[in-house]
């Protein structure tokens, strides 16, 4: 191969491989659950650079589920779900087998729910690209975190009248 060919063709496959690792993803079937609490394991993306788990607010018995940069020393939270209240110590996120994600009080109730969202899920999943997003039963995004922002983030696609 000439140099110039070769130069392209690598640069070509050096996009290719970091395209497909940006949409790789790592289901969170049916049923999945994790606790509030600093020994329940996050949802990690692909990457592994990102977790999807519950944060201890001011060293109180109280958690914000939140999307996190995880491979940095210092942890730092990307977002969290909007008009989420705090969740007590043992409280549940939830993607049930019946297709729910709810996080819930240790006691049962309801903290929070994505909004709108009408379908039942099949399966959850945290993005190399810091997207969190439920899949419908048909196999298409049905909600996903970047849908709800509190904060705008590179690679972010805002809809129109975002």
């Amino acid at each position: 191969m000439h140099p110039p060919v070769l130069r392209s063709f690598s640069l070509l496959l050096c996009v290719a491989i970091q395209v497909f690792v940006a949409f790789q993803t790592t289901n969170i079937s049916s049923g999945s659950s994790t606790v509030a609490s600093e020994d329940s394991p996050p949802w990690h993306s692909p990457s592994k650079e990102f977790a999807f788990e519950f944060c201890r607010i001011n060293n109180q018995n109280i958690f914000l589920l939140a999307i996190w940069f995880d491979t940095i020393p210092d942890k730092t939270i990307v977002r969290y779900p909007k008009q989420q209240n705090p969740a007590p110590e043992g409280s549940k996120l939830e993607l049930s087998v019946d297709g729910q994600f709810t996080l819930t009080t240790p006691q049962g109730q309801k903290i929070w729910k994505p909004t709108s969202v009408f379908d039942k899920f099949a399966y959850a999943a945290m993005l190399n690209t810091r997207n969190f997003i439920l899949v419908g039963k048909d196999f298409s995004p049905v909600w996903e975190s970047f849908g709800e922002p509190a904060t705008i983030l590179p690679m972010q696609v805002m809809e129109l009248g975002g």
